[in-house]
């Protein structure tokens, strides 16, 4: 079975894996948006400033978690949660290795996200996303999540996404 193959646990949101995760993640999502919307990659400037400023200290206890996906004892993905008040917590940075992808991972890292979102105490687990990330949307929707109104004002997000932590 593939899930035997992964684990998934959290890890301080600076360690030397979640770093290098969080480089790949960036530069997949920032050079597809660059991409479709500008016929090039992402400057290099701009994604060393971009990823540098996003640090993911929100994803820090003892209001966030990241968790650390691993295939084979390697690293191989991210997902983490953070808390927007009491009983609401966001899902960010759900990101596999495009070399593991397929293999059962992404609903084993999101549903270790839930859990997550419900021991920091949330009731409802909120997301953003774009459009061209059409595989994120249909695996959302796959897990049970229900694309509802805006719920933010990030300029890149088109698609918000809810689910009830039960």
């Amino acid at each position: 079975m593939a899930a035997m193959n992964w684990t998934i646990a959290p890890e301080p949101h600076d360690s030397p894996d979640a770093r290098a995760l969080w480089r790949e993640y960036y530069t997949e999502v920032s050079d597809r948006w660059y991409l479709l919307h500008e016929g090039h990659p992402t400057d290099p400037d701009e994604l060393e400033r971009e990823i540098a400023a996003a640090d993911g200290s929100d994803l820090a206890p003892p209001r966030g978690r990241l968790l650390i996906a691993r295939y084979g004892g390697e690293p191989a993905g991210s997902a983490g949660v953070r808390l927007l008040d009491a009983a609401t917590a966001e899902l960010k940075r759900v990101f596999l290795l495009p070399a593991v992808r397929g293999r059962g991972g992404a609903g084993l890292l999101v549903a270790a996200a839930e859990d997550a979102a419900r021991a920091l105490g949330a009731a409802e687990l909120i997301l953003d996303t774009r459009s061209d990330l059409v595989e994120a949307r249909a695996l959302y929707a796959r897990l049970g999540f229900t694309e509802t109104e805006r719920h933010n004002d990030d300029p890149y997000a088109e698609h918000w996404f809810r689910k009830k932590l039960g």
